[in-house]
């Protein structure tokens, strides 16, 4: 019988050469470079940037710096919870699905 994998368990680490900044209040901005064919055409004909800057805001921005190769996603609850209490809740769920956006843009890699 097979076990079970829990998300809570899984542990997020950054990619390599991901570029990011973080202001002195805790805003973390990432820079995310556009590529592909069609990001290419847009560059070219209507200015789009190669670069985008995406601002992670308030809790966003915590989660992310939480991010260490080491801590497991219920780790990170723990810590949001202690700074955010009640503005956290309902507190996994939302974690669970910010965390697989972040992963699925690339912002964060799931350790093995």
């Amino acid at each position: 019988m097979a076990k079970s994998e829990n998300y809570l368990d899984y542990v997020f680490g950054l990619p390599e050469g991901l570029i990011y900044s973080c202001s002195d209040n805790g805003t973390v901005v990432v820079d995310m470079e556009n590529r592909g064919f069609t990001n290419k055409v847009a560059q070219k004909f209507f200015k789009q940037p190669k670069v985008s800057h995406i601002t992670l805001e308030g809790m966003g921005s915590f989660i992310f710096l939480c991010v260490d190769g080491k801590r497991s996603v219920y780790d990170i609850g723990q810590l949001v919870h202690e700074k955010y209490r009640e503005e956290a809740e309902p507190l996994y769920e939302r974690l669970c699905i910010y965390m697989k956006k972040l992963e699925e843009v690339g912002f964060v890699r799931r350790m093995p």
